[in-house]
C-alpha cells in the first residue's frame, strides 16, 4: 500500500460513486481522470499508477483484487432451512438429498433426483427424470424440462427455460410440420445462467454447457449447441442449432451467430456481431457479417469517410458533366 496504511475502510463503491470510507478501484485507464477527484479514501490501481492524494492499493489485477474485498461487504443469503414447503408438489419417488429446500408451489415431477443442499426456489418446476447436482441454487420462476442433467454449484436465476423443444419444422406443401425434440439438456458443475435465458433441448442427442461457463440474462442457446468450458455470453445473444463454441470464449452483447458453426477456443465475438461462417481459436471478429478485427477496421475507417467520397464524386461528375 502507497499512502497512510491506517486508512479506515467501511465500504466498496464504484470510483464516481465513492464517499469518504469507502474502497474503489481503477483498472481501465479512461478512467484515470477519476482518481484525484475521488471521493474514497483508498483506490485498488496497477502498480504504475500514483496519486498525491489518494491512499493506493497496487496490484496486478485490480478488478480481481476489488472483487476479494467487496464480498467482505456484501452480506450471505441466509440459508435456507431444509425441508419442502407445504404447498410444493413433490412426485412420490423423487430422490432428494441431504438438506434440500423447496420453496412454495414449486413442482417436482416423478423419477427426478436432487443433490445435497440444493435450494429450488418458489414457483420452480422440475421435469421428469431431470438430475440436480448438489448445491444446486434455481431461482424462482424457473422451468427445468424433462431429462436434463444439472451439475454442482450451478446457479439459475429467475425465468430461466431449460430444455425446451428446439425450434425444428419441416416444410411441406405450405405446411409447417413440427420435428419432435426428443434429446436433453445437460448443464456442467459452476455454471451460472441469468435471468430469462432459454436454452433448447436437442433434436435427438443433447445441448451441452460445460463447466465454468456463464452466461448472462436474456440469452437464447438453440438445440444441439455445445458450450466449451469458462465461455462467458452476454445478453441478448443468440447461438443458432448445433454450433459448438469452444472453451474460453466470449460472445458480447447482442451477437448472433448461425447454425453449425464452429467457433474456437479464445475467440472474441464483439457486439452486435453476425456470425456467419467459423473462425478459428483465438481470433478477434467484429460486424455483421462479422470479420476479423484487422478487415474490419479498415472497412469502417473507409465507411467513415463515405461522405467525403460523396462530395468527391459528385465534384467530379460536375467536371464531366454528368447528370
Amino acid at each position: 500500500m502507497v499512502g497512510d496504511s491506517g486508512t479506515a475502510i467501511t465500504g466498496v463503491a464504484g470510483i464516481k460513486e465513492a464517499r469518504s470510507g469507502d474502497i474503489t478501484f481503477l483498472a481501465n485507464p479512461k478512467y484515470l481522470p477519476y482518481l484525484e477527484d475521488t471521493l474514497a479514501s483508498a483506490v485498488i490501481t496497477h502498480r504504475e499508477v500514483v496519486s498525491a492524494k489518494k491512499a493506493l492499493v497496487r496490484t496486478d489485477n485490480p478488478s480481481g483484487a476489488f472483487t476479494k474485498i467487496a464480498s467482505f461487504f456484501v452480506p450471505s443469503l441466509e440459508p435456507k432451512p431444509a425441508g419442502i414447503h407445504p404447498t410444493a408438489v413433490v412426485a412420490p419417488g423423487v430422490r432428494l438429498g441431504k438438506d434440500v429446500f423447496v420453496g412454495p408451489h414449486a413442482v417436482i415431477e416423478e423419477g427426478a433426483t436432487v443433490g445435497d443442499r440444493t435450494v429450488i426456489e418458489a414457483g420452480v418446476f422440475i421435469g421428469r427424470q431431470c438430475v440436480l447436482g448438489n448445491e444446486v441454487r434455481i431461482y424462482p420462476q424457473v422451468s427445468v424440462r424433462e431429462k436434463t442433467e444439472i451439475g454442482d454449484r450451478v446457479i439459475i436465476h429467475g425465468g430461466a427455460v431449460i430444455g425446451s423443444d428446439g425450434f425444428g419444422y419441416e416444410t411441406a406443401g405450405g405446411t409447417h410440420t413440427k420435428i419432435p425434440q426428443i434429446g436433453s439438456v445437460r448443464i456442467d458443475e459452476d455454471v451460472e445462467i441469468g435471468a430469462n435465458v432459454c436454452i433448447d433441448r436437442g433434436r435427438f442427442q443433447k445441448t451441452w454447457i460445460k463447466k465454468g461457463t456463464k452466461i448472462d440474462n436474456l440469452v437464447q442457446i438453440a438445440h444441439n449447441v455445445v458450450i466449451g468450458e469458462n465461455t462467458l455470453i452476454v445478453s441478448q445473444a443468440g447461438i443458432s442449432g448445433s454450433t459448438e463454441v469452444g472453451k474460453d470464449v466470449v460472445i458480447a452483447g447482442q451477437a448472433g451467430l448461425v447454425g453449425h458453426l464452429r467457433i474456437g477456443d479464445g475467440c472474441v465475438v464483439g457486439a452486435g456481431a453476425g456470425v456467419t461462417k467459423s473462425f478459428p481459436e483465438k481470433s478477434v471478429i467484429l460486424g455483421s457479417p462479422a470479420r476479423p478485427i484487422a478487415e474490419q477496421k479498415k472497412i469502417l475507417a473507409v465507411m467513415a469517410r463515405l461522405p467525403e467520397f460523396f462530395k468527391d464524386l459528385i465534384a467530379v461528375k460536375k467536371k464531366l458533366g454528368v447528370k
